[in-house]
């Protein structure tokens, strides 16, 4: 079963993120240049929140709010469910289910050192079930 911290190994390990103090559209451009759908929110170092395209969709254009006069830290989730890299990717599926969540921050030893999204995730369990299925078929088979 892949961990966290393997599924981290595979991906790229930059962390995309914004400060609290930039406006929604620089985030929102930089998400749609990145190809991403959550930012990490990090101000002096310090992680401080997420900013997701649900956010922008619940929080700024459904409330006729303009992306160019908005700050981040104005929409921004500060409630943060993060993961240890330890964890199993089951584990990250688990709790992002639980917590409503699509994109955790990995946290070790009070330091960031990454984000996964549910579709990481995905990826990874479905590879480990697709070998457990393999495995089970050549021992039913021998």
């Amino acid at each position: 079963m892949h961990t966290i911290r393997s599924v981290l190994s595979r991906k790229d390990r930059e962390v995309v993120s914004v400060s609290s103090t930039d406006t929604v559209l620089h985030a929102i451009r930089l998400m749609a240049s990145q190809g991403i759908g959550a930012l990490l929110v990090i101000d002096d170092g310090e992680l401080v929140g997420l900013l997701s395209e649900r956010d922008y969709a619940r929080k700024v254009i459904l409330k006729g709010l303009r992306s160019d006069a908005t700050k981040v830290a104005d929409i921004m989730s500060r409630e943060l469910v993060s993961i240890s890299p330890d964890h199993s990717a089951e584990q990250g599926l688990d709790l992002m289910t639980e917590q409503f969540v699509r994109h955790l921050p990995v946290i070790e030893g009070g330091r960031l050192v990454g984000m996964v999204s549910i579709g990481d995730l995905v990826k990874w369990v479905i590879r480990d079930q697709k070998l457990a299925i393999e495995e089970l078929e050549r021992y039913v088979s021998s």
